[in-house]
Parts: structure tokens; sequence; C-alpha cells
């Protein structure tokens, strides 16, 4: 099993459906606010590594168009199928991303993505958002992991989130049910990927991007971080 395969099946990474539920409206709540804030008016946006994105109506209504692409078929099925009658929405495939036209968008987020990826996919989404991007649209890179951190740092956050949340025992349950399942498999076997504040910033300056590092991350976890990437208008250099 890879984290493709592992997304595209029932998982136990959400406790209960109070947390799912909780952790959409967070995070749909942030990225509208950031939507506003970035491109103010009726931006283009692309979410790409949607997930459910079960408050995605809310990051909609700031915008012109929404596409929604998530990675997982059983995913973008139920996120369809959720979202039919929204016709600012679209939701697509990873393949299918290559069909918005170049310079059109206004922002693109990725969040809780990069961690399941290898350098080189990340590198090659890179290049693919940056092209997709106007001169000076904003690239969000959010729910980074730092360098050194690991599942107890993780764990910590939910119990924080769970306690202001009101399902605290259901968090405790869920991770003794984590610490046995395929999750905690492919994290030990496959990794997640990680990344030092310079490094990244490092990465995005090389591949185009005047970027920064946003104080809060999105969403509860703010061991991790949020990076805003604006496409410059220089050509990238070869490496």
């Amino acid at each position: 099993m890879n984290w493709r395969e592992y997304w595209n099946s029932d998982t136990p990474i959400y406790v209960s459906e109070r947390h799912k539920l909780l952790h959409y409206r967070g995070i749909a709540s942030d990225l509208a606010a950031l939507v506003a804030e970035l491109a103010p008016g009726d931006p283009i946006v692309l979410d790409h590594g949607c997930g459910e994105a079960l408050a995605a109506e809310r990051v909609a209504a700031r915008c012109e168009k929404l596409y929604l692409c998530d990675a997982a078929p059983n995913v973008r099925a139920r996120v369809e199928a959720r979202l039919a009658d929204n016709i600012k929405v679209t939701v697509l495939a990873p393949d299918e991303v290559d069909a918005i036209p170049d310079g059109s968008l206004d922002i693109v987020v990725a969040n809780s993505l990069l961690q399941y990826l290898t350098r080189l996919e990340f590198d090659g989404l890179l290049v693919e958002w940056r092209a997709k991007l106007k001169v000076g649209g904003a690239l969000v890179l959010a729910d980074i992991i730092p360098s050194g951190t690991g599942a107890a740092t993780d764990a910590g956050a939910l119990l924080r989130f769970a306690a202001t949340g009101g399902f605290l025992a259901a968090a405790l349950a869920g991770l003794a049910r984590t610490a046995l399942s395929d999750y905690r498999k492919l994290r030990g076997t496959l990794g997640l990927a990680r990344y030092d504040e310079g490094e990244m910033l490092a990465i995005l300056t090389a591949a185009g991007f005047d970027a920064v590092r946003r104080p809060r991350n999105i969403g509860h976890n703010q061991a991790r971080m949020t990076f805003i990437a604006r496409k410059s208008g220089d050509p990238v250099k070869a490496a």
C-alpha cells in the first residue's frame, strides 16, 4: 500500500465524525480568510490535495471559480456528488489540472499534501503550479512538517484540538487505534517528508517564487508551517 491507496480507503485518521467535521470546517474558515486577504475580489483558486473538502462551500463563496483536486478516486467521487449543484466548483483528478489555462489562477493551495510526496513529485508540482498562476499569484503551502517533528507532537496537537472541540475521549481511543493501523505502518515504512524553514524558502526561491513563512499554520496544528509564495515575473534559471 502507498499513500494514495491509503487515502482512497476508509481510514482511522479521524477519531470521530465530529473530529472530521471540525477539522474541515477549521481548514475552510482559514482558507476563506486567506483567499480574501491574498486576492480580494473574485479569484480563481485551485485547492490541490483537497481531501474530503467537507466545508468547501465557505471557500467557494470567496471565489469566482474553485478547482478541487485530489488523487484518490473515491474521495473525488464523494466530493463531486456533494458539490454537484455548486456552479463555482469543479472537481479534478491530478492529471486534469494540466487543462487549466496557464496564467489563469490567482491562488494555488496545497494543504497537508507535501508530506506524502517525494521531492521529485514536489518539484514537478512546483513547475505545474507556477505555470498555472498569474504573475503575482500566490502559492499557499500549508501543514508543512518541520525536520525533527515526530508523531508525539502531532498527538499532542490532536489532544489539544480535541479538548477544545469536545471529542477528547474519542481522541484518546483513536490514538490507540492509530498505533495499530496502516497509517502508523506506512508512516514507519514510507515516512513523511519534512522541511526546515530555510530549506523550504530556498526551494521556493529556486522555483521562481518570492516566499515567506506565515506566522500561523492553517488548521489546528501550530507545530507545522504555512508558506506564502508569490510567482515572480522573472524566468526560472536552469539548474
